[in-house]
């Protein structure tokens, strides 16, 4: 599963890419390590409009992953959508689309221990998407915080393509290259939504870098 990626496109090609008309993340720097719980920028519908908005990666768990635990870190990635618990964020006010521009999985060597691979549509890096959902939701991330109210949002993932499968076979990201599929992914109905929830074909994705915990 993944859990690191890496966004170093600036707020102005995220929102022409988009067509987000509303940039709630000040000045944002360049986010080459972006990890579970970390804040991160996400595209959704707001009040006044298509925005570009920060929000807390992991979204609420189910409850029978929560019996005995006293915090909720959240959920990083999504695969079944067909549960009862994801359904209810499938329609279209509570998907968002999730800029990176290279993202991990983690590959075992023949030694037992693991490194990080990154993968991305290119060398140069272009920005790209995830297909997401968000909700704001209140529970207790971390002790020392308490209780918190939080914008939450994750990805799906699918089954993995050749390059990632090689690496990380049991999935990848659900992955969008186009202000298309940006669109459909934000306003079709849920199951033309849901299409996207695909791998890359075989040959779009390739590794840039190797046992680096950013990338930059």
């Amino acid at each position: 599963m993944c859990n690191l990626y890496s966004l170093t496109k600036g707020q102005a090609a995220i929102l022409e890419m988009t067509r987000a008309m509303v940039d709630r993340t000040g000045n944002m720097p360049p986010l080459p390590g972006i990890y579970p719980d970390y804040q991160a920028p996400v595209v959704r519908q707001g009040s006044e409009g298509r925005e570009l908005a920060f929000a807390r990666w992991g979204m609420p768990s189910p409850a029978f992953a929560l019996k005995g635990r006293k915090t909720d870190a959240g959920v990083t990635n999504v695969r079944n959508t067909a549960s009862p618990h994801w359904r209810r964020w499938l329609a279209p006010a509570s998907r968002c689309v999730v800029p990176f521009t290279s993202f991990s999985e983690p590959e075992t060597l023949p030694d037992g221990t693991k490194q990080t691979v990154w993968f991305a549509l290119s060398d140069d890096r272009p920005l790209a998407f995830f297909a997401g959902i968000w909700t704001r939701w209140t529970s207790v991330r971390k002790l020392k915080e308490g209780e918190t109210t939080n914008d939450l949002f994750a990805f799906l993932t699918t089954q993995a393509n050749a390059e990632v499968g090689a690496v990380h076979p049991k999935a990848m990201p659900a992955i969008l290259t186009s202000p298309s599929q940006v669109e459909q992914w934000l306003t079709a109905p849920t199951q033309e939504a849901l299409q996207l929830q695909r791998p890359l074909a075989d040959g779009m994705l390739k590794i840039v870098a190797r046992g680096e915990k950013q990338d930059g």
